[in-house]
């Protein structure tokens, strides 16, 4: 059943009375099953922040009641898969991410734009981090609407993981989505790989004018003395100017 009726989607933190609704919706929701120490922790706010979906338009007796939700976690950046897709300050013992770890809407409730709330409330909480560097979660690749959805909230798809998922018995590739914040980028962009080859040009054009310049002076003071031996230390130099002075840069 379609709700057709205008919805008053409400988005709040998770509470411990939300319990069994949320497991009962993962069990209904997901291939996947989750321990119930999973629940637990999500409902207490231990190492998870969560927020869930309310309809206030329905009745009071279900007005409180979970349609959906989302979970993550808080991780450190130089500690998860995605290190290699962030940029050079990704080291640093105090960089983090947020791991999306479920989401989900029931079915009648759907394409009424309450995941993408829920997407938002938590890019909207990792943006409050100062730490933090992106979003990121897996989808399984079947997934086309969370797929959909992720590429159009402009999360980028940076890599497909093979045979991620164990389900009854059967492998699953999955995809890898990575959102950026705070200033949190690729380590290699166009941008910065316009800007690499630019500087490499200017600092080989710079060096080898200079290299010019010197063997003009040379020439100058030893023409007279020996014309073809000045030609080939010319050639030298800027010989070993192009071999030299290139600038490192390497794409991942």
């Amino acid at each position: 059943m379609k709700y057709s009726m205008a919805l008053v989607i409400v988005v709040e933190c998770i509470r411990p009375s939300d319990l069994d609704i949320l497991e009962h919706i993962h069990v209904k929701l997901f291939p996947i099953r989750y321990e119930s120490a999973f629940f637990q922790d999500v409902v207490n706010g231990r190492d998870i922040v969560s927020w869930g979906a309310v309809d206030a338009s329905r009745p009071d007796d279900q007005s409180d009641e979970l349609i959906g939700f989302v979970t993550a976690r808080i991780v450190l950046a130089k500690e998860s898969e995605i290190v290699d897709m962030l940029g050079y300050d990704s080291s640093k013992s105090d960089q983090t991410l947020v791991y999306i770890l479920t989401l989900g809407v029931v079915e009648s409730y759907r394409n009424h734009g309450i995941a993408s709330s829920l997407i938002r409330e938590v890019i909207k909480y990792a943006s409050s981090i100062p730490t933090c560097r992106a979003v990121y979660l897996h989808v399984i690749s079947y997934n086309n609407p969370a797929i959909f959805l992720y590429k159009k909230m402009s999360f980028k798809c940076i890599r497909r993981l093979q045979g991620f998922y164990l389900i009854n018995g059967q492998q699953y590739d999955s995809y890898l989505f990575l959102y950026y914040v705070n200033g949190g980028r690729s380590p290699c962009s166009p941008l910065e790989l316009l800007a690499a080859i630019v500087s490499y040009m200017r600092s080989g054009f710079k060096s080898v004018a200079a290299k010019l310049c010197k063997s003009e002076d040379r020439k100058i003071s030893r023409w007279s003395m020996c014309k073809e031996s000045h030609s080939l230390v010319s050639g030298s130099h800027n010989k070993r100017n192009l071999s030299v002075e290139r600038v490192g840069y390497e794409c991942v």
